[in-house]
């Protein structure tokens, strides 16, 4: 393509949610699944702690494919709670507590089960779990239960 071509598309680009990867180049993030965490160094976009914990980090890629971090599943929650977007136009992603490495594995958030009962960083007390067990709930039962939990 030559260069007045691209600059003549650069105004359509812009409306939409890809300029950056346009003009990131190759070394940028997909539009799609988890991002990449730097543990220890990243915040959580609501309590504003560091994500350090790997058992309870979740993520949140919003319709402009942006992704969100979080340092507790209930944080990530309570935020989407304030928002105005459906279900359908997010991706909501908890990391399965019980993979090794601690971290390495991202679950669709609504997907996984949920055991109760946890140390989570922010006290919400829910890890999440890539198949259900003995004792765990499902998606909604843990929203249910950290929605009234109030924070």
């Amino acid at each position: 393509m030559d260069r007045r071509k691209f600059v003549s598309t650069l105004p359509a680009l812009a409306a939409g949610p890809y300029l950056g990867s346009v003009l990131a180049g190759c070394g940028s993030e997909p539009l799609t699944g988890p991002g990449k965490i730097a543990w220890d160094r990243d915040v959580c976009v609501r309590c504003s702690m560091v994500i350090s914990d790997r058992a309870y980090a979740a993520q949140i890629r919003d319709p402009m494919k942006k992704v969100l971090k979080f340092d507790d599943v209930g944080c990530a929650v309570f935020w989407k709670e304030h928002q105005t977007w459906s279900d359908a136009d997010i991706e909501f992603w908890v990391v399965d507590s019980r993979a090794e490495p601690v971290g390495s594995q991202w679950l669709d958030a609504r997907k996984a089960a949920y055991a109760g009962g946890r140390r989570s960083p922010m006290g919400y007390g829910f890890a999440a779990l890539a198949e259900d067990s003995a004792g765990a709930v499902p998606f909604a039962e843990a929203r249910k239960a950290i929605l009234a939990k109030g924070k």
